[in-house]
């Protein structure tokens, strides 16, 4: 596969991937910009052992958490977690609220349900945060719930 399909058909998922591990528009695109950058150079050495996008997914999974760990060794004050809103043009409110409610949770809920609201199938999703299908259902359910709630919570 070449690289510019890859681009075109990943590029807005894994944006939105990066948008829910770390709810700032500019170091969401940065990091989903450094995935691509990893895809290129690795592209090559691809194997076909897993689908394409399971490979991807993983990858900008392993920069999301590289990122996050960078992040706490910062002081929080020096990186704002919100968008001025000033920057936010074409982020509906809801989106960013939705946004908000998956940066507040755990590191690993973060990815499952991103992946998931790429419509990344389960059983790759499991595949790629190393957990059985069966939990992964399980945590979506959980995951869903919770962030309703957050929402609705949101939205008094």
């Amino acid at each position: 596969m070449e690289f510019e399909v890859i681009y075109k058909e990943y590029w807005s998922k894994i944006f939105r991937l990066c948008m829910g591990y770390v709810n700032d528009y500019n170091l969401a695109q940065d990091m989903a910009q450094d995935t691509f950058i990893k895809v290129w150079q690795h592209l090559p050495a691809f194997r076909n052992e897993a689908n394409i996008s399971t490979w991807i997914f993983r990858i900008a999974t392993n920069n999301c958490l590289r990122q996050l760990e960078r992040q706490q060794r910062i002081v929080s004050t020096e990186l704002p977690v919100d968008l001025p809103e000033e920057e936010v043009v074409d982020i509906e409110p809801q989106i960013r609220i939705l946004y908000k409610s998956i940066a507040e949770l755990p590191e690993i809920d973060r990815i499952i349900i991103s992946l998931e609201l790429e419509d990344v199938r389960q059983s790759d999703i499991a595949q790629i945060v190393g957990l059985s299908e069966s939990n992964i259902r399980v945590k979506i359910h959980r995951i869903k719930a919770l962030l309703t709630k957050k929402i609705k919570e949101y939205g008094k």
